[in-house]
């Protein structure tokens, strides 16, 4: 039986409450403790959503020795430096994705998570949800033939403040890091690495970009066609196009949602698939426990390798389109 984890939460925001409210529905895991840089901001969020303390800074909470692991959810240009307070004092981390802004900083997590022996994960939630894992098994399996195209869209109208996180370079702003990454996931998990890249960009007066069109080639001739944007919504849909057919994950595909398949010469059909009571970041939370009872410190379903890929990606994909964020390049 699982030993019961004491979680902490580094960063009191938006993504942070939908994390707990998924926590919260297992139960070897204990709401310990919230940090922000505010002690009031930490003390309001362990109060509504039931954490036994608050910190107003982030080296206190990692030198509580009963915490057991922490979920980092602050802003994308700090992950590499909370990342490594936290593995320097030997706590486990779930780390929110983008992992870090650029791949020398993912080096230096890893690197850490080694030389401490402590548990490093990227929170990609997508990785571990049904609709996601049954379109890999049909790529797999070959009976559609061979891949020939990914297509993948995640675009929604953002409220333009230069302050804010999502238009904000000095916070790692942009649609890239924060929406882009799933349609180059997709990419990734189903192709590989891509041999060519290009790229068309829409900036906006902060610096950031604010819409992004990448066209990926891969060494057997395959291509994916990906698009992130704050400017306007999109249908938001992944499409797997085959030799004998296709697969899609319907509208917002990177959580638990539908998948339609079709078959040359076979009536097309729609998958559904059970949710579960949460949003379903309870799936990743759930498994970072069931490393940490087998003493792991590199998940085996989102290992090191899959983060070093998608980060080296992103770099590509940034150097091409002028992407920069300053003081991290």
């Amino acid at each position: 039986m699982s030993k019961t984890y004491n979680w902490a939460i580094l960063g009191c925001g938006k993504i942070a409450r939908k994390f707990v409210a998924d926590l919260k529905l297992l139960p070897n895991a204990r709401l310990y403790a919230a940090a922000s840089r505010s002690i009031e901001n930490a003390r309001n969020f362990a109060s509504e959503l039931g954490f036994e303390k608050a910190y107003g800074s982030y080296e206190d909470m990692v030198n509580d020795p009963e915490v057991d692991v922490v979920y980092i959810a602050s802003p994308h240009s700090h992950h590499c430096e909370h990342t490594l307070l936290c593995l320097n004092h030997r706590k486990a981390v779930l780390c929110e994705k983008a992992f870090a802004l650029n791949s020398r900083e993912v080096d230096l997590m890893i690197e850490a998570a080694r030389k401490n022996n402590t548990f490093l994960m990227e929170a990609f939630w997508t990785m571990f949800q049904p609709s996601f894992l049954k379109a890999m098994e049909i790529i797999r399996s070959g009976e559609l033939g061979a891949l020939k195209m990914v297509r993948a869209d995640l675009a929604f109208n953002a409220e333009y403040n230069p302050e804010k996180r999502l238009y904000n370079v000095n916070l790692g702003g942009g649609s890239l890091l924060d929406i882009g990454i799933y349609p180059i996931f997709m990419s990734l998990m189903a192709l590989g690495k891509p041999s060519e890249i290009q790229t068309m960009t829409s900036f906006c007066p902060t610096g950031a970009e604010e819409s992004i069109m990448m066209s990926f080639r891969y060494p057997g001739g395959e291509l994916a066609s990906l698009v992130s944007s704050f400017a306007a919504f999109s249908s938001t849909q992944n499409e797997f196009w085959f030799e004998n057919g296709f697969i899609r994950l319907n509208r917002r595909f990177y959580t638990p949602t539908t998948l339609t398949f079709w078959k040359i010469q076979e009536e097309e059909k729609v998958i559904t698939f059970e949710k579960g009571a949460g949003f379903g970041y309870e799936l990743e939370a759930a498994h970072v426990m069931d490393c940490l009872d087998a003493g792991k410190i590199e998940s085996e379903l989102m290992p090191w390798s899959v983060s070093c890929d998608l980060m080296e990606i992103m770099d590509r994909v940034r150097k091409e389109a002028g992407i920069v964020f300053p003081g991290h390049d």
